[in-house]
């Protein structure tokens, strides 16, 4: 038996685990530490290799043969498809420039590839590149940099109060984040939860606030009244390093605690006591959280949650959040995409940007130089979040030609149809491409609608390097275990053929992902692989307070909490409230989008039997006394409807939530329907067609969809 330590990308929080293999076939995966709390692994991880070994796992390259969506296959080999892909792709560039290729990308794969896929789209010229982390911490990201230049990240171990904003981590869900918690609370830090639900987390804190849905917002501006007004704030550091107080003053003062209990439905008192806790208890931590990042005041929030870590003394101590730039000898990703080989001109073209600017080229412009200055490096693509299109922008191109048409989509381990708002719209999209390939395990209901489809290999079947998605400077290794069956190959194999077919073979240099891997750690002065055997991670020794040297990489090289660079945007400088459109009629309930349940992440594995048996179908949650005003009981299948659509789920009933809200899963298909339905019920169940994406239920600056509290109602199935 040989043991590989490996990365764990079940999901994207990459827990090392250790995986047994014996014979070339994995054997177990486990937890590298079995003690309470210690033990960094879930549900998911453990069943993994039951999914790799899947029967109907895509094994060789397939070519569509009949229209698209009809679920008619061909098997070719690797040469033959990356040879017609590529000649499709110069047709399409050729009649409509390099802009009309469109590339999405799961969080896994962004971390898989070392940067070669924006690497070859910037070579070749076309700026829109989206992901799933538009709306799931790359958003977040791009605002934290707008206010000090990096997104810092949470010291649990030496923290002395924890409030988390709508998110539970759980045992098998956010497991490394859960155990911190749960050590941190052991060690005396006090743990403030702000849900509209009784969760896991809120039985646990010490202050629970059930504030409605999608009011963050609100409630951060009550904190720092409370704060500001009773000098429970660190005046040296406003003083020093910060611009914009007084402004930042003034708003904050629009924001009486009578108007926030009000908006967000929590007592005075309670919000006056949990901001006291925090600001009492320093240094705090406010771990990022995907409920702000999905909301239409998501960029003031997340501003807001900025501002009351900078101003209670929390940022970049110890205990605090740190900021931790690059790692100093092993090259970052963001290094690796050559975002100086984009031309002004084609990232002016970036889609999304002219309107929804705060994630795009445009947007981090300004951040150039003070990136510079304080890291090393020019761009600093952290999250994968700092210079991406806006996803509705994308499919609005692809579907209608507005600005300009684009003909050609590569979706990488995304489910791209299922992953973003008006899921109707990506369809016709998605039918409107001249070329679609997807790089792949199973057939997704994107897949379906491919020309061709790549068998993509696993994380058990592949080496790789981790920073967290360049959040961080720690740098953990992931070993190959064991050999990717049939035919499957990396997302970098797929990118560097493609590039060779390009002319670009000389900025690929390393004809493998191991040589590549090498190449990054070129500067420690051994290979990847004597790497992984002698590091179970890598870190610079951490040092905090790094801005009395440096300044913050910001214009103002300081804390900006009057914002230069959405000021010169032509937003509004300080963070603001925008009330919810007008409630339709007939929509009484509030719906709340991206229940994740613990055994599957997003859109995935549905198709893992050990997995599946946990939640066999997809479920909405609701009280029981809404579920008896719609004449539902538990187990009913009814619909859930808004003005964009409705789905079908089995009802759940849960005394947890506040009357009044009901909560969906996110990314239901059923894998057992194929071949009979291509698209696998996706029409049925996924959330993604019942989501809004019209300017008013946009973010403004990043334009993310509102997903928390949109008006809904209730109907019994047939």
């Amino acid at each position: 038996m040989e043991t590989k330590r490996a990365l764990c990308s079940s999901c994207d929080i990459y827990c090392q685990v250790a995986v047994d293999v014996e014979d070339g076939s994995v054997k177990r995966v486990r937890a590298t530490d079995p003690r309470p709390l210690k033990a960094n692994i879930c549900m998911k991880g453990v069943h993994a290799p039951a999914g790799f070994r899947h029967p109907d796992r895509v094994l060789h390259p397939l070519r569509r043969v009949g229209a698209r969506g009809s679920g008619q296959w061909e098997q070719v080999t690797w040469d033959a498809a990356m040879d017609d892909i590529a000649e499709r792709l110069k047709a399409i560039i050729d009649h409509y420039g390099p802009e009309a290729l469109a590339v999405s990308t799961s969080q896994w794969n962004t971390q898989t590839e070392s940067g070669a896929g924006r690497r070859f789209m910037n070579l070749l010229g076309t700026p829109n590149w989206i992901s799933g982390v538009a709306l799931c911490a790359g958003n977040t990201a791009a605002i934290n940099r707008m206010v000090y230049g990096w997104f810092p990240y949470p010291d649990y171990p030496n923290t002395r109060c924890i409030a988390l904003f709508g998110h539970n981590p759980r045992q098998h869900s956010w497991t490394p984040v859960y155990n911190a918690i749960r050590r941190a609370q052991q060690k005396g830090a006090k743990l403030i939860v702000l849900d509209p639900r009784r969760s896991e987390n809120a039985e646990a804190a010490d202050i629970w606030l059930p504030l409605r849905a999608g009011t963050d917002a609100a409630m951060a501006f009550g904190w720092l009244k409370v704060i500001l007004d009773e000098g429970l704030y660190d005046q040296d550091f406003v003083r020093t390093w910060t611009v914009g107080f007084e402004a930042f003053r003034d708003r904050v003062d629009t924001f009486p605690l009578d108007r926030v209990a009000e908006i967000t439905g929590v007592e005075a008192e309670r919000i006056a006591e949990a901001a006291r806790m925090f600001a009492t208890n320093t240094p705090g931590v406010i771990p990022w959280t995907p409920i702000t990042d999905q909301q239409r005041n998501s960029t003031s929030a997340i501003r807001l949650h900025c501002a009351l870590r900078a101003l209670t003394g929390s940022l970049d101590v110890p205990g605090g959040e740190v900021l931790h730039g690059f790692h100093p000898q092993i090259i970052s990703e963001s290094a690796l995409e050559l975002h100086e080989a984009l031309s002004p001109e084609q990232k002016a073209k970036q889609l999304g940007s002219l309107t929804h600017p705060a994630f795009t080229y445009r947007g981090t412009e300004a951040l150039r130089g003070p990136t510079k200055r304080v890291w090393g490096h020019e761009y600093a693509n952290l999250v994968s979040g700092s210079y991406m299109a806006n996803p509705t922008a994308v499919f609005r191109a692809m579907e209608e030609g507005d600005p300009y048409p684009v003909k050609a989509f590569i979706t990488l381990g995304n489910n791209t149809l299922m992953s973003f708002a008006n899921m109707s719209r990506i369809a016709r999209a998605l039918q409107n491409q001249d070329l679609i390939v997807a790089v792949e395990h199973m057939k997704t209901p994107t897949a379906a609608l491919a020309d061709y489809i790549l068998p993509g290999d696993a994380w058990t079947e592949r080496s790789c390097l981790s920073d967290g998605f360049g959040w961080t400077a720690i740098q953990r290794p992931s070993q190959k275990s064991v050999e990717p069956p049939g035919e499957c190959r990396s997302v970098y194999d797929f990118w560097r053929e493609l590039a060779v077919r390009f002319g670009f073979e000389a900025q690929f240099p390393w004809a493998t992902n191991e040589a590549m891997l090498d190449h990054r750690v070129a500067g420690l002065g051994m290979s990847f692989d004597e790497f992984a055997e002698q590091h179970a991670y890598h870190m610079a020794p951490p040092q905090f307070r790094k801005y009395e040297t440096t300044g913050f990489a910001t214009p103002s090289g300081k804390v900006e909490l009057w914002s230069s660079v959405l000021e010169d945007l032509g937003f509004d400088p300080l963070p603001y409230w925008r009330d919810p459109p007008a409630r339709p009629q007939g929509y009484p309930l509030d719906l709340f989008f991206g229940m994740r349940d613990d055994p599957f992440f997003q859109t995935g594995h549905r198709h893992v039997a050990a997995l599946r048996e946990r939640v066999p179908e997809p479920q909405a949650f609701v009280t029981p006394e809404d579920a008896a005003k719609a004449g539902l009981d538990a187990g009913d299948w009814a619909y859930v409807e808004t003005p964009e659509g409705r789905v079908r789920l089995q009802i759940a009933l849960r005394d947890d939530l506040p009357n009044g809200l009901v909560r969906v899963p996110h990314g239901w298909w059923k894998p057992e329907r194929l071949p009979t339905d291509a698209l696998s019920g996706a029409w049925d169940h996924a959330d993604a067609q019942i989501c809004p994406d019209d300017e008013d239920n946009l973010d403004q600056e990043q334009g993310i969809p509102h997903l928390k509290g949109l008006p809904c109602r209730l109907k019994k199935a047939e």
